[in-house]
């Protein structure tokens, strides 16, 4: 079995809103193997997108705490937390976040340029990842000039390009077509597939979170359901969502299962 990459204890998370104290996490605890395609899925106000930012660190929780490579996350400082994300972590984010003054290349050799990489060295790999997203004609392109699919591609190379152990993908889909979402589903699976990378993908969307390897469900800031998928189907994600609200009962952690690796040719090493 993989080793828990990511370990989350009794997280709970509150804000004061006026006179009242919002709960919107409450007991959650989960462990992520090295490798694993995660989902965190629930419907808008589940408390998903609080799940996420105290994972990556955007957030420290009011009690319990997060650990990523046995690193606890919730206790750095912010300059501890940057150089922390800059080595370990990847974002894959639902409105792209791609600077409009650089061109592809440019976004996606900008995470080696913080580490160091010299520009030829950084430039070679950023290329070698666009091609494998099927963007090697639009390296000398600025984001005003690419469609959302593309813009999105160009954000899923950004995250992969230093091969991090663990990357968040908050609703990388949202804004895109169906077709679209199902190329862009495909790519991430098929990088973390080739370097066993552990992938976090926040989504209400069913039909992307059948992409998983796991489900875990958030109603209320609770998990209400963790399951391995086993060919699961977009109407038993969304059963499975209303059948365990209506019982709230907590299903017990399910233990990961072998990923198996992608064919798909490798990236340059950085």
């Amino acid at each position: 079995m993989a080793r828990a990459i990511i370990e989350v204890r009794n997280l709970r998370k509150e804000y004061p809103v006026e006179d009242e104290t919002v709960v919107a996490l409450d007991r959650v605890t989960l462990e992520i193997p090295q490798g694993q395609i995660c989902c965190i899925f629930g419907e808008s106000g589940s408390g998903k997108s609080t799940l996420l930012n105290q994972l990556a660190g955007m957030e420290k929780p009011t009690r319990g705490g997060v650990r990523i490579g046995g690193v606890p996350v919730s206790k750095l400082n912010e300059r501890e937390l940057a150089a922390f994300r800059q080595k370990h972590i990847g974002f894959v984010f639902q409105s792209y976040n791609l600077l409009p003054n650089l061109t592809a290349l440019e976004n996606v050799a900008m995470p080696l340029m913080f580490r160091g990489v010299p520009k030829e060295r950084r430039d070679r790999v950023a290329r070698s990842v666009l091609k494998r997203v099927g963007l090697g004609h639009r390296l000398g392109h600025y984001p005003r000039q690419m469609s959302g699919g593309q813009q999105q591609r160009v954000g899923i190379a950004r995250a992969f390009v230093t091969k991090p152990e663990v990357v968040f993908a908050d609703e990388p889909t949202g804004n895109l077509d169906s077709k679209t979402k199902t190329e862009v589903m495909t790519m991430i699976c098929s990088f973390a597939r080739d370097f066993n990378q552990t992938i976090v993908l926040v989504t209400h969307d069913p039909q992307m979170a059948a992409y998983a390897d796991r489900i875990v469900t958030l109603l209320d800031g609770r998990i209400v359901s963790d399951q391995i998928n086993q060919g699961v189907t977009v109407q038993s994600i969304s059963a499975q969502s209303i059948q365990s609200a209506q019982s709230d009962q907590f299903v017990q952690s399910v233990q990961p299962t072998a990923v198996p690796s992608s064919s798909v040719p490798s990236v340059q090493t950085v």
